[in-house]
């Protein structure tokens, strides 16, 4: 064929696209497009974060496709309208997209491919859910049996280069790109696959690679022991099969078998998110239900003013309100973070996993709808686990094993800043005396706990137990 869109829509890359590589295959010329979609930017789950982090890849995708003799032409406006008017502007013959999973982007996919010549090569998973289920052709629902089936498929191998060359036309109109808005974009996670590649090669071949200490690093709040790659993972703006690649390299360098077991642990955790794809794509009621059936008449609690202090950083645990304010100043949370912060919310305060769901949406760089509600009802225990009220996160003690000296909360708590570390996991039992020295009244500069961990426990495990009889 002469003329072929690349619809860009999660794979903001030239290297390893197997959507560009299809339409370069087949035809002359490529149009790049990426089409701002009023729908995404209107749901209520838009964070301005992210947005923001899109239009940086964006800029930046667009200045690689001009290194290489082609330009990105935005268009705005629903998708099947806008491809229908290029189709006709630039008699192309086809339109080659990466595959999405969630309900929003399978609608709109089915709708255009009834009429126009959609064809979608790959995904932003390694595989696709449809490729891994079990011997009787359903879908796995324990994450175990997934990993040992996904692990048993071949790997696709090497990941491709980027294209050297790429001829578009040069007379089509374009939109002017956004700029992001400042008081959003990024400063902890800059755009390009080119900063994503050297944070992938840093974690694995850097000195002293993150990747060899994961299994512990990944759990220390203060330290820098995961590869911060998600909202790259996000965007696709580095690929699931150079991840995963990388991983497998990693396992296959190590020195030490506890160095393998550490790869293999990263692998696990890419495994994850391609499991919680295939959860949202073959149970798409996840989206607005609780998995467990004996769940969804969970009696929350929903106290307003709790939810108000939990998205403040104002619960009175200092680990919660670090990680909270983590969020929102940055648009980025530890993952060890998210599953404490999540458990209070959930189990402490029984608040529905849904209001939580949906803040994070809100303020995540790297929110995504399969990761981030797998991960809140997998906490909740309204998801994929076998026993889940027995999992309540103690914020005291999750503080005092991932952030010993309170170097973490110290960082995003500033009125903390000077307690010493005997009390900075639960300040409130500072002496008087000791709280007038480093300049921190609780119930005035910081706030009491807004409940009591035992009580919570008993009352979140009655409610559970009940529920689930």
């Amino acid at each position: 064929m002469t003329t072929a869109i690349w619809w860009i829509r999660r794979d903001l890359r030239l290297a390893d696209n197997p959507a560009l590589e299809a339409a370069l295959q087949s035809a002359q010329t490529v149009v790049p497009m990426f089409i701002i979609d009023p729908v995404l930017l209107q749901t209520p789950n838009a964070s301005p974060r992210r947005l923001a982090f899109l239009y940086q890849n964006l800029h930046a995708l667009h200045s690689r496709l001009v290194d290489i003799g082609g330009r990105l032409i935005i268009r705005a406006g629903k998708p099947i309208e806008v491809l229908t008017a290029v189709l006709r502007e630039t008699q192309a013959e086809a339109v080659f997209a990466a595959a999405d999973y969630s309900r929003y982007a399978l609608s709109r996919d089915s709708e255009i491919a009834q009429t126009l010549p959609l064809k979608l090569v790959g995904g932003p998973a390694l595989f696709p859910p449809d490729a891994v289920r079990k011997p009787d052709g359903t879908p796995y629902k324990t994450f175990t049996p997934y990993s040992k089936a996904w692990k048993a498929l071949p790997f696709s191998g090497e990941p491709q280069p980027a294209p050297s060359r790429l001829v578009a036309p040069s007379q089509m109109m374009s939109l002017t790109l956004p700029d992001p808005d400042p008081d959003y974009a990024s400063l902890e996670f800059p755009p390009g696959e080119m900063e994503a590649g050297r944070r992938l090669e840093g974690f694995i071949y850097g000195p002293g690679a993150a990747v060899y200490g994961y299994g512990e690093g990944r759990n220390l709040l203060a330290e820098d022991g995961t590869s911060r790659l998600s909202p790259y993972l996000r965007f696709g703006v580095i690929s699931a099969r150079q991840a995963v690649y990388a991983a497998k390299q990693a396992a296959a360098r190590a020195e030490t078998e506890a160095e393998r077991l550490a790869a293999e642990t990263w692998l696990n955790e890419l495994i994850w998110r391609e499991f919680f794809i295939s959860i949202l794509y073959h149970f798409p009621h996840v989206q607005k239900t609780s998995f467990q059936p004996n769940m969804q008449n969970m009696r929350w609690q929903n106290d307003q003013d709790q939810f108000a202090a939990w998205g403040a950083g104002r619960t009175g645990y200092p680990v919660v309100d670090a990680a909270m304010r983590q969020l929102t100043q940055t648009g980025w949370m530890h993952n060890r973070a998210r599953m404490i912060t999540a458990s209070f919310l959930t189990k402490h305060l029984l608040i529905d996993w849904r209001r939580g769901e949906r803040f994070f949406m809100q303020h995540l760089i790297d929110g995504d709808p399969a990761s981030n509600n797998g991960g809140w009802q997998w906490t909740a225990g309204t998801g994929v686990d076998a026993a889940p009220y027995f999992r309540i996160f103690n914020p005291i003690t999750q503080g005092i094993k991932f952030d010993p000296q309170g170097a973490y909360i110290r960082r995003y708590l500033p009125e903390l800043r000077h307690v010493p570390a005997d009390y900075i996991h639960q300040p409130w039992t500072m002496p008087e005396f000791t709280q007038r020295q480093v300049g921190c009244l609780i119930g005035k500069d910081y706030p009491q706990p807004i409940i009591e961990h035992a009580a919570a426990r008993e009352r979140a495990l009655f409610e559970y137990i009940t529920r689930t009889k």
